[in-house]
This record gives C-alpha cells, structure tokens and sequence, in this order.
C-alpha cells in the first residue's frame, strides 16, 4: 500500500508504517490521518502481521497537528478535530489492541499528536538529537490521540504534567531516563536499529505478545484477584497454541525454539 501520505510494507512479519510528509515535519492533517486508519486498523486480521514499525520520512518524526487545517477557519475548526479524531482513535486502538508489538523508530521532533501516537507504541527507539515535546499549551488546547493516558502512565504525573504547564522538552537522554523510551542510538544507526529489533520480535510467540498487551493494560484497573484470574486465563489459552507446544518442546531440548505466530 502506498498513498502520498504514508506508506505500507509487509515483509517477513514486519507491517512497516511510514509517514510521509517530510516538507511539514510529518505534521497530521486529515489525509494523513485518515490514510493511517486505512492502512492500521486492517493490521489486527492480518496474520502475516507478528511486528509493526512506525517511522517518519524526512527530517521528524511527527512535528504535531498541521494547524493550517485549523487557521483556514476557526468557526469550523472543531469539524476539522472530529475529521482528525475519528480518523486516529480507530489507530490507536488498533495499537494497543493487537497482537503484534508495535515499535516507534523515532527522530528529529517528537511532537503534540506525535508524542501521543508515539507514546502508544509499545517500544520506542530514539536517534540522538531527537526532541520530545507536547506543545499543547502553545496553541491553548489540551492533547488528544490518547495523550492523556499514556504520558502519565509512562512518566507520571508530575513529569507529565510540566510537558503541559511548563513546555518542558526532553532530549532523547532526558526521555531514556525517564522511561519514555527504551534504547538510544546514532541517528544514522537508526533504520538498522529498529529494523533488527522488529525482525527479532516478529520471530517471537506472537499470541504470548497480544496477551501480554492486554494484561499490562488492564492491571491499573483491575483488582490483585482479577489481575491473577485474567493471567490464568491467558496462560490456559496459551496452551492450546502451537507456539507454546514448540516452546516447551525447544526449551527441554535445550534448542532454540521456531516460533510460527497465529498461522501456526
């Protein structure tokens, strides 16, 4: 799949994602939005799918939302948001609802919805240099695209809070230590960085992943007793699996093990 905006390539596992409006910084404006939803939500039946790389073209990841849309006239800019938001919740829901793991590659700015589509990502890496900011408070609104609950949960709520009232940045270091990312790398480092990493996860138990997903995200509102219960349930469904049959059987031949995903 590819469309002005964004492109898509399937191989050997790997659903990769490229933003592709490097002249405004990847910066979201309806198309681009709704070519992500076009091209996201069909990944969680797709069982080629057992990774997904989100990248941008260009010189950012994502500067934030295109404001142009909204200057253009401000008596219809809350139309404008619920073009944008219709076109990014079904995105991010597909994300983090998914089996397959899902890595952000990210460098130059990391901005506004971009730092919210980032933060819905289950693993990010960083160039050096890379810029991460909310920038909300400049234009006097809050964040969207799930901005609001990732940030928090990823860093707290002090930290997270300071991104907002404060127009606090953190450099890739600065995002490393507090958690918002897992690895930093050379910027020319990066494509091969974040390619081998996707490469590894997608040759992992790919159901194990999605089960993982769901479990991390229900704990901050479950109870010790339905967190425990909902992980029985997990570990019973992953018996009936392929990929748990060649694990145990690769573990007690002392062997690597072939994981073949939900096509097994």
């Amino acid at each position: 799949m590819s469309l002005a905006e964004l492109s898509l390539d399937v191989a050997t596992g790997v659903a990769t994602l490229t933003l592709n409006r490097p002249d405004v910084l990847n910066a979201l404006n309806v198309q681009l939005a709704e070519a992500l939803r076009a091209a996201v939500v069909p990944l969680a039946g797709d069982a080629r799918v057992r990774c997904v790389l989100l990248q941008g073209q260009g010189r950012a990841f994502m500067a934030g939302g295109d404001l142009s849309g909204f200057a253009a006239d401000f008596d219809t800019a809350d139309t404008v948001i619920d073009a944008l938001l219709d076109a990014l919740h079904p995105v991010v829901e597909t994300l983090r609802s998914i089996d397959a793991p899902v890595i952000a590659a990210v460098h130059g700015a990391v901005a506004g919805a971009g730092l919210s589509l980032m933060a819905a990502c289950d693993l990010v890496i960083a160039a050096q240099g890379t810029r991460f900011l909310l920038a909300y408070d400049r234009i006097g609104a809050a964040p969207d695209c799930g901005g609001t609950y990732f940030l928090p949960r990823l860093l707290g709520s002090r930290r997270a809070a300071a991104l907002m009232f404060l127009s606090e940045q953190l450099d890739a270091e600065a995002a490393l230590a507090a958690g918002l990312v897992n690895k930093v790398v050379a910027a020319d480092q990066l494509a091969a960085e974040s390619a081998a990493l996707a490469a590894k996860i997608a040759s992992g138990p790919t159901q194990a992943f999605g089960n993982y997903k769901r479990l991390a995200q229900s704990t901050f509102g479950s109870t010790l007793h339905d967190q425990l219960e909902a992980e029985r349930a997990s570990f019973k469904s992953a018996t009936k699996t392929a990929d748990f049959r060649e694990g145990v059987s690769a573990f007690l031949a002392k062997r690597a093990a072939h994981f073949q995903g939900p096509q097994a």
